[in-house]
């Protein structure tokens, strides 16, 4: 059960050889210098190693390796294909409706607030996934990327094609007026660049991750939104198989103090991602304090509305952002 799965080690086969006994196969689809890597990826392998003595170790596959397209990662992990899996429940949000409801405006404000929340709503939050959670955290606030239109007032919304990140935000970026569609961080530069989308909303560090300060002329920040959710999953299976002693080490290995280093992470990338922007000619765009709350008043509807819907596990976006704030 601590073996790479033989699914796994076919997918991979010119990649790596097969791991042993006691490794586990961790995946994710960004490169091995993303941030995530050195903030709670590498933390956890180190942690485990150490605790268990090296008995339990981590081998990771970056870059797609077991998997190419991001929004299946959640797939791969529950088919066996890796026995630990980075995923964005934005990409498949009506899964997790509890966890994508950190985006609605008005819970939180930046990486660190966010995490704080999603972990204040953790047992709902646990219910929503078919995998053990070893962590689970958020990044800061998204900031609206725009080529050719810089955005300093709602009514430079109207008409906008723009990228979000998770199908939760669509109805209140249309509620100013844009259209909008949910698309992985993987093709959101090449459609920023190629004109597919005119806007991408999306945490100011994809400006490193994702380079793009290269494509866009304007990055607005400081509109109503909340940060996206990201999870470390483990395969069911593969944690209730081991042994009363192994679970103890990932368990000690992973939990929230793994999550608050990832959220503490963003929240730097993701002032550094502006400041990158600046040094690379981008105009950056802070709305004040009346644009700010006209926005919110735009986007009221659509948030009244989630308040009034039913979320999940029979609770009511009201429950849900009553769960989060703490209130």
């Amino acid at each position: 059960m601590k073996r790479l799965p033989a699914f796994a080690a076919a997918a991979c086969f010119a990649i790596a050889p097969m791991a042993s006994a006691n490794e586990l196969a961790l995946a994710y689809f960004m490169g091995p210098n993303h941030p995530m890597n050195a903030a709670v990826f590498t933390p956890f392998a180190e942690r485990l190693a150490e605790v268990s003595g090296g008995e339990l170790t981590v081998r990771q596959f970056p870059g797609g390796a077991l998997n190419s397209v991001p929004p299946q990662q959640y797939s791969i992990l529950l088919d066996g294909v890796t026995d630990i899996a980075f995923h964005l429940p934005g990409y498949t949000a009506q899964i997790f409706p509890v966890t994508t409801s950190i985006t609605t405006p008005g819970i939180c404000t930046d990486a660190v607030n966010c995490t704080e929340a999603l972990w204040r709503a953790y047992d709902v939050i646990e219910a929503e996934f078919d995998a053990q959670i070893l962590a689970l955290w958020a990044n800061d606030a998204p900031a609206m990327f725009t080529t050719d239109t810089p955005v300093r007032t709602l009514e430079d919304m109207a008409g906008l094609v723009v990228t979000v990140t998770t199908a939760q935000d669509i109805p209140f970026i249309e509620a100013l007026g844009a259209s909008a569609v949910s698309q992985p961080v993987s093709v959101i530069n090449q459609n920023l660049t190629n004109g597919v989308v005119d806007a991408v909303s999306v945490d100011p560090s994809a400006a490193l991750s994702f380079r793009l300060h290269e494509p866009a002329s304007y990055l607005t920040v400081g509109y109503p939104s909340g940060g996206n959710a990201f999870v470390l999953l483990m395969n069911r299976g593969i944690y209730d198989g081991l042994t009363d002693q192994e679970r103890a080490w990932v368990d000690e290995a992973s939990g929230q103090w793994l999550s608050m280093q990832g959220a503490e992470a963003y929240r730097a990338v993701a002032q550094r991602g502006i400041e990158v922007s600046r040094e690379n000619g981008v105009e950056i765009i802070e709305l004040t304090d009346e644009e700010r709350a006209r926005w919110a008043e735009a986007m009221a509807p659509a948030t009244d509305a989630w308040l009034e819907s039913a979320v999940g596990q029979g609770l009511s976006g009201t429950d849900v952002r009553a769960l989060m704030t703490g209130e």
